[in-house]
């Protein structure tokens, strides 16, 4: 589990950096290097985004502690 974790918080830190490209640069890493909107990119995206539904978990095994 613990390897599965890493890999989640892994995509979701590039996803939070690709945000912050955008906000700082408007410049896409995402749409730089698989192109905008392609099935490839949105594969992507969609992953970054179910990394993010699973990092949620993450709060109840904080109040667990």
């Amino acid at each position: 589990m613990k390897i599965i974790n890493g890999i989640v918080l892994g995509i979701a830190i590039i996803g939070c950096v690709n945000w912050g490209l955008i906000a700082l640069f408007e410049f896409d890493l995402v749409a730089y290097l698989f192109g905008t909107m392609t099935m490839l990119s949105k594969i992507v995206y969609g992953l970054v985004g179910l990394c993010g539904l699973y990092l949620l978990t993450f709060y109840g095994k904080l109040s667990d502690r």
